[in-house]
């Protein structure tokens, strides 16, 4: 006697070795033994073998048709042995019998279990509505088998294109395409951004991490909505003063300005000016909710993303050749450079020239200043500047700049191409700490302290720069900043490009005016834009620094046969020479650190931004002292 039983949700057929009426004793076509209860055999029968049964019978369910089946069944719950004898009109073979049983069980949209053997036939509607799942779901199959292909044929699906941003940067799985997108690049053996470059759905590498950036953070794209044109604030008065600036080539949102005034009882007024587009509109507006949304204009290599529209900085960036609305802070100093006094004021500032880092640092810098600086325009004037630069750092007791550490500057070139796409990049070094570096900063620093002190003191709450115990925060409190010893620091002298300082000049305005501040005190809106303000700063540093290891890369892969000098900083990581590049050096052999090796760039990575390079040979070992100052910066 043989038995036909289920288990572990598969059929199964064997020997009966011993029948207890409770439970049997079976063998199984695989030889093995089992315990059934007598409950759990569904079918007895003594031919065929068992396991010429269920071969034989899966091979005739495969005959009946499923749908036929359904057709006519019974509405009620019924069992296989029944309907089986039903469907042939005599009674079925055991062949038969289980043919009936392993068409019903297989197919479960038609026919519900119900028990063991046992069925009901699927409602219509609940039928109607599972084949037409299965008929959407055998579409998508087909679907994202034909974008599959197209991808791992170097196209881009048309359904794709306008989700390309998404299935690159948030992608999500229970789309049909990113289950193509998925399934091609498991094929391709590469990740979704190179397979999609390779597709021509990228026109670089450099496209794909900067429109990352904007997905996040610039969702709508970078365009600026339309809004009303600033006030014109053309009622202040004339500066009667001979301004200028002094910035880089590519700076255009030119924020500050100087001047040097002789007195007529000895000495000189220096002016300090910062441009003033918080004179032409309020808080409140479209354009304030453009800035405030925006938070800070965005740099990197080859490109930015303003704050403010074009025309708007247009309107209010000190440019040479016009009167420009500005606040100013004069100080009154005396011939031996001490400061008698300060004022400030909301005024027209003329600007007589912009002056750029790249025309005045060969003329102007420690060596010239030490062996003589030789005549060009504004010499006096930076001069004078500079040996009150020196007065305000000895006063604060603090160094304005790291004097050991180097700048770099990126200029990329988008009207050349490389084998990776738009742009050459060159990489240019310049000495932090340089005498207008010096300049510069102790003239912000002090306006920046002063203007801070100046809201403290009327009641006036701002945005201030605090330090202490090392760690540097916001907050609306005018608390000390240690590293630049000073009682207190507001950013203000940038308000083109960051809306801290935005604030902070409506609040300066507010107080210069007498008038009631844009944020009273303790305001929740003025915690919120703080708040807000340090998240979005934070991330927008970090991806310029993302930015800037990308062009390292693209730099050193425009000149792919050169070896290139770094330091050791500790262990296997390495700094270049010639670019603000860090990476790890497996290969290099146990070294002082702050020692100068030679490296083979083998490797640049433009997706994942890093880099493979081997050891080549130590060009030099540092001394003692300089070798703990590298430990210390690799730290």
């Amino acid at each position: 006697m043989f038995v036909l039983f289920e288990d572990g949700g598969a059929f199964k057929a064997g020997t009966v070795l011993a029948d207890n009426d409770a439970s049997l004793q079976v063998e199984t076509t695989h030889g093995k033994r089992v315990k059934l209860k007598s409950s759990h055999v569904l079918m007895r029968f003594s031919e065929p073998e068992p396991a010429a049964l269920l071969d034989r019978a899966e091979a005739a369910a495969e005959e009946l048709d499923t749908d036929f089946l359904w057709e006519v069944c019974a509405e009620d719950e019924f069992a296989f042995e029944a309907f089986a004898t039903e469907y042939f009109g005599r009674t079925p073979s055991a062949v038969e019998h289980a043919s009936i049983l392993l068409r019903l069980h297989s197919a479960p949209i038609h026919f519900h279990r119900k028990g063991r053997g046992r069925f009901r036939k699927a409602p219509q509607d609940i039928l109607s509505a599972a084949l037409a799942g299965l008929e959407k779901k055998r579409q998508q199959a087909e679907a994202i088998e034909r974008m599959r292909g197209e991808l791992l044929q170097g196209r881009i699906p048309d359904a794709m294109q306008a989700l390309l941003p998404q299935l690159l940067y948030r992608p999500d799985r229970n789309r049909i395409e990113t289950k193509a997108l998925e399934a091609a690049c498991v094929d391709a053996g590469l990740s979704a951004a190179r397979l999609l470059l390779q597709c021509g759905a990228l026109e670089s590498s450099h496209e794909y991490h900067f429109n990352r950036f904007l997905f996040e953070y610039f969702p709508d794209g970078v365009a600026f909505p339309a809004c009303e044109p600033p006030a014109q604030p053309d009622d202040l008065p004339r500066a009667q003063v001979q301004a200028f600036s002094i910035d880089d080539a590519t700076t255009t949102e030119i924020d500050d300005a100087f001047s040097v005034t002789p007195r007529a009882e000895g000495g000189w007024r220096i002016g300090i000016h910062i441009a003033a587009p918080a004179l032409g509109f309020a808080r409140g507006g479209k354009l304030d909710a453009i800035a405030r949304r925006r938070l800070s204009t965005v740099y990197m290599p080859g490109n930015k993303i303003t704050m403010l529209p074009d025309e708007i900085v247009e309107r209010f960036t000190l440019a040479a050749g016009r009167d420009c609305p500005a606040v100013s802070l004069y100080l009154d100093v005396s011939p031996a450079l001490a400061i008698q006094r300060h004022e400030s004021r909301i005024e027209s500032v003329p600007i007589i020239a912009n002056l750029r880092h790249h025309d005045l640092e060969p003329v102007f810098n420690e060596d010239t200043l030490q062996h003589g600086v030789p005549d060009f325009p504004w010499k006096r004037e930076l001069m004078l500047l500079w040996d009150l630069a020196t007065v305000l750092e000895a006063g604060r007791g603090k160094p304005s700049a790291n004097q050991n550490q180097v700048d770099f500057g990126f200029f990329v070139d988008w009207h050349r191409h490389t084998q990776d796409g738009p742009g050459y990049v060159t990489i240019s070094k310049r000495q932090r700490g340089s005498p207008l570096d010096k300049l510069v900063s102790e003239l912000m620093i002090l306006a920046n302290a002063t203007w801070g002190k100046m809201l403290d003191e009327a009641g006036v709450p701002g945005l201030y720069r605090a330090q202490n115990g090392g760690k540097v925060r916001m907050t609306t409190s005018a608390e000390p900043h240690d590293a630049l010893g000073v009682d207190c620091y507001a950013w203000s002298s940038s308000p083109l490009r960051r809306y801290v300082d935005m604030v902070n000049q409506w609040q300066i305005i507010a107080v210069l005016r007498s008038e009631p501040p844009a944020f009273a005190p303790r305001s929740p809106e003025l915690t919120a834009a703080m708040r807000d303000f340090e998240l979005t700063y934070a991330a927008y540093a970090e991806f310029q620094r993302h930015m800037e290891r990308y062009w390292c890369l693209r730099w050193l892969r425009q000149y792919p046969d050169r070896p290139v000098e770094a330091v050791l900083l500790r262990d296997s990581v390495v700094r270049l020479t010639d670019a603000p590049l860090v990476l790890k050096a497996p290969s290099v052999p146990i070294q002082v650190p702050g020692s100068r090796i030679r490296l083979k760039v083998e490797q640049c990575d433009l997706i994942d931004v890093d880099a493979k390079v081997r050891y080549l040979e130590t060009i030099a070992e540092p001394d003692p002292s300089e070798a703990s100052d590298a430990a210390l910066e690799g730290l």
